[in-house]
């Protein structure tokens, strides 16, 4: 089996692209190769920009793919492009989406794959949306292969998932806990999520690879344990050998402080969620997740405490965080 991953380095990618290699599948992956050390053994590197598109036509010229990935389209133009480029070069186009662009405000706790798709909250799920409504009409009118896949809160081990974190700096809530000051908390802390180990997720994707009975069809890939987020900040500090204090604000409120948490937590994880899998274990029956998050968070903190270089602190987040905290207590 011939595969095409563009991107393939990234928190969730790099997980797929090690088990891929230990599948036998004969990967490529296409990107900048600025990530060299995160592609796997037994992989080939085709350097490239996607979005040059002459670049692309020349490099992938000759090629031809049981399956292509595209790990980094977020636009609808991305798409159109992809679809132009690889109509005639593969059997099967993965394209990742995202469980955020699921119904918001939800009818039901309960999220399949034909919970409807409409985020108002967060430009980033619309602009998913979009994308996979540009494929199936493209699969519709000239069969494009297309396979959708929507993952929800994946993480890896150099990874501290968490709604209220530094995305330039994740170590700066561990060094926050470990330091005794205060975490913030969006609501009550009492609404579902689900944070899915990325060695996890690569089980039931790969299973979806060249699969012909997938053609068509959307996919959540995420674990079965729902956790409160106050299980999961402690679940955090448990791994870091510390207890904590949580300060709950309200959701809106934070977003007044900074327009980005709009989307991120009024149009996604301020939402309980709870995800019905069965549709992968259907297609892909050997798929189970097996890290809970507790023992994922652990390896998580072990990998940090032994990348020193990686314990880098967000002064900016930490004062962001201060201030909503001292504000609102």
């Amino acid at each position: 089996m011939k595969v095409l991953f563009i991107g393939g380095t990234g928190t969730i990618s790099q997980a797929v692209s090690k088990l891929a290699v230990k599948k036998g599948i004969d990967l490529f992956l296409f990107n900048r190769g600025n990530n060299k050390n995160l592609i796997p053994e037994g992989a080939q590197l085709i350097k490239g920009d996607i979005s040059n598109r002459k670049e692309a036509e020349e490099k992938l010229k000759g090629h031809h793919f049981d399956a292509v990935v595209n790990w980094i389209a977020f636009k609808p133009e991305q798409v159109k492009a992809d679809i132009e480029l690889f109509k005639n070069k593969t059997k099967q186009y993965i394209f990742i989406s995202s469980a955020s662009v699921y119904q918001k405000p939800q009818t039901d706790y309960l999220i399949t794959e034909s919970t409807p798709l409409a985020n108002p909250y967060w430009e980033y799920s619309q602009n998913k949306i979009a994308c996979e409504n540009t494929l199936l009409a493209e699969y519709r009118r000239n069969s494009f292969p297309v396979t959708i896949v929507r993952p929800s809160h994946t993480y890896s081990k150099s990874s501290i998932p968490a709604t209220l974190n530094s995305s330039k700096a994740p170590w700066s809530l561990v060094d926050r806990m470990r330091k005794g000051k205060k975490i913030l908390v969006h609501g009550d802390g009492t609404s579902l999520w689900t944070m899915t180990n990325n060695k996890d997720f690569a089980k039931g994707f790969v299973g979806l690879l060249a699969n012909p009975k997938t053609i068509g069809h959307a996919f959540q890939i995420t674990s079965d344990e729902t956790l409160t987020w106050n299980q999961i900040f402690k679940s955090i500090a448990d791994a870091a050998g510390v207890e904590v204090e949580l300060i709950h604000v309200a959701s809106e409120k934070i977003a007044q402080y900074d327009s980005k948490y709009t989307g991120s937590l009024l149009g996604d994880k301020a939402v309980s969620v709870v995800f019905d899998n069965s549709k992968i274990k259907k297609f892909v029956p050997s798929f189970k997740a097996t890290i809970p998050f507790s023992e994922g968070i652990k390896e998580s903190i072990a990998w940090f405490e032994n990348h020193p270089e990686a314990q880098q602190i967000d002064q900016e987040w930490n004062d962001f965080i201060d201030k909503i905290i001292a504000e609102n207590e």
